[in-house]
């Protein structure tokens, strides 16, 4: 009997620890939805090919004691893969993930097409308009540039696309609302929505991060005193696809809402999305009187507080003068 007893023990162990596909063959994607059943597990671990009894599989579990806590979600089992091992990877929830980044100063257009291009991410999103797009994130009647903060977002294959858009929603505004509380009392933005704005445009005009503040001041500085913004990075957006790199002087007189030399103010929507940095030098900027600045040439910029001295600097800096 005892004998017995040793070879039914012998044999579970080798069961446990037994490779259920040979060496070399490719690594099987298992989906566990929530609500399945302890059984209906160990037959979908079987019905991914690997070869595995799900009787067996399924008294393994049970007999484990952590039956109970398998958790639903979307796991990729590698070739070496055993009993053991699966019920590891489902009671931890080991989920095959992927990431996708979304990069500071992108427009929503970009956006969309990493949405597009990325692996194993569930479109949903792409048969959508904007407004429609909104409206499933629960943001009826929004613009959606500069609405998700840039970051890296990791998620599970098959998931989908408008799942990881709410999370870069609930980020931006949760970091908006953060920013908003540490503003400057003297900031002339009058809501979170035009320090949104205001944080797209120090963004897009920021060649080297520690201008932003200096840049942001520019801008704070002209909105206080009505002077118009006049920065290209608008225009271009206002230009949308028809822009092909190259600003023209026609481009910069031909009004549209984003265009901030025929418009006072800030434009109608944010630019690009801003990245926390960005949404705090807007709240707080550094204290100056520079109402000008230009790029030096070597990502940093020049600032000024006359136009007499942003001339001298242009000619420095732009024609070598």
């Amino acid at each position: 009997m005892l004998l017995l007893c040793a070879a039914l023990g012998s044999g579970a162990w080798h069961w446990l620890n037994l490779a259920l596909s040979p060496a070399g063959s490719a690594p099987v994607d298992l989906a566990i939805e929530p609500g399945t059943s302890v059984r209906g597990v160990a037959q979908a671990v079987s019905d991914t090919g690997l070869q595995v009894d799900p009787t067996l599989l399924y008294w393994w579990f049970r007999l484990s004691g952590q039956a109970r806590q398998i958790k639903a979600g979307s796991y990729e089992l590698a070739p070496d893969t055993t009993p053991r091992s699966v019920l590891r990877k489902l009671v931890r929830g080991e989920e095959a993930l992927r990431s996708l980044t979304l990069v500071e100063g992108w427009n929503f257009r970009q956006v969309r097409q990493a949405l597009a291009s990325a692996e194993n991410l569930k479109q949903e999103a792409s048969s959508l308009g904007d407004e429609a797009l909104m409206t499933a994130l629960g943001a009826p009647g929004v613009h959606p540039e500069g609405r998700f903060f840039p970051d890296t977002y990791t998620y599970a294959k098959g998931s989908s696309d408008l799942a990881l858009l709410k999370r870069a929603q609930r980020a931006m505004d949760k970091r908006l609302q953060t920013a908003w509380g540490l503003r400057s009392p003297d900031n002339p933005l009058k809501t979170p929505e035009q320090a949104l704005i205001l944080a797209s445009i120090v963004e897009k005009e920021t060649g080297r991060a520690s201008d932003r503040p200096m840049v942001a001041s520019v801008f704070s500085n002209r909105l206080r005193i009505g002077m118009p913004l006049q920065t290209d990075p608008t225009v271009i957006y206002g230009l949308g696809e028809r822009y092909d790199g190259n600003l023209r002087k026609r481009d910069l007189q031909t009004d549209t809402p984003y265009n901030t030399y025929t418009r006072g103010g800030l434009p109608p929507t944010p630019i690009a999305m801003p990245g926390k940095a960005s949404l705090l030098a807007a709240l707080q900027p550094a204290t100056s009187k520079a109402l000008y600045f230009v790029a030096r040439g070597d990502g940093s910029s020049q600032f000024s507080a006359t136009l007499d001295e942003h001339n001298r600097a242009v000619n420095k800096y732009q024609r070598g003068q």
